[in-house]
């Protein structure tokens, strides 16, 4: 495990260029992409070359297609012009298609995944109380998820989504956990500390043998 500690000034670029060089230094690369507040300001500064093939890492359930909180609205914001693949969260049998979607994830592995860290400890939807084996999944989210998800312009506040599970991060190759701003100093302390379990799912993600924690100056400001 490793923890870099940038300038928060020159975070988001310094992290973009270092993942435009690992996708152009990897034709086909499999990417695993979360969404959100922190990774966009890193997304607007990454020039992808190639073809990737990218999975997002959630999506928000019971929202409208057009939704502007919508996972995959946002990736195609931030990534504008790159085809990816989302879970199936308007399927009438959500559960039948997060098991499809996991398959498709474990079937060929994912190279590297590039996930935030909650304010909850959660990564992706993988909410406190999460196991490590858990797998690819229909989850309910936590109050501060769903009103995350307001922060975002939701419609409403959704009660449940899909997330790729701890079992399938931890089988990536590499993982990058990106962590930005003062209001997660708290958490990104005790993930760092903290015993390995389930009340802080992220801790799990240390174990990981290729793991980089990447945090901004205002994020580790309490380590």
């Amino acid at each position: 495990m490793s923890l870099e500690v940038l300038a928060s000034e020159e975070w988001a670029g310094r992290v973009g260029r270092s993942l435009s060089a690992v996708i152009a230094a990897q034709p086909g690369i499999r990417l695993c992409l979360a969404t959100g507040a922190t990774t966009a300001p890193m997304y607007r500064k990454t020039s992808i070359l190639g073809d990737p093939v990218i999975f997002l890492l959630d999506e928000f359930g019971g929202l409208s297609p057009d939704d502007p909180a919508r996972c995959a609205a946002m990736l195609a914001r931030d990534l504008p012009g790159f085809a990816f693949l989302a879970p199936e969260v308007d399927s009438e049998e959500p559960e039948i298609a997060a098991e499809r979607y996991g398959t498709a994830i474990a079937k060929d592995g994912v190279d590297l995944a590039v996930v935030g860290l909650g304010t909850n400890g959660h990564i992706g939807m993988n909410e406190p109380g999460s196991a490590r084996d858990s797998k690819t999944r229909v989850v309910q989210l936590a109050e501060s998820t769903r009103a995350g998800a307001l922060a975002y312009g939701a419609e409403h506040e959704p009660e449940w989504g899909i997330t790729v599970g701890l079992s399938e991060l931890l089988e990536c190759k590499e993982v990058w956990v990106v962590v930005t701003g003062s209001h997660k100093a708290h958490i990104l302390a005790r993930v760092m500390s903290s015993v390995v379990g389930p009340e802080l799912p992220a801790t799990y993600i240390r174990e990981h043998p290729n793991v980089r924690f990447l945090a901004d100056t205002d994020a580790a400001r309490l380590l």
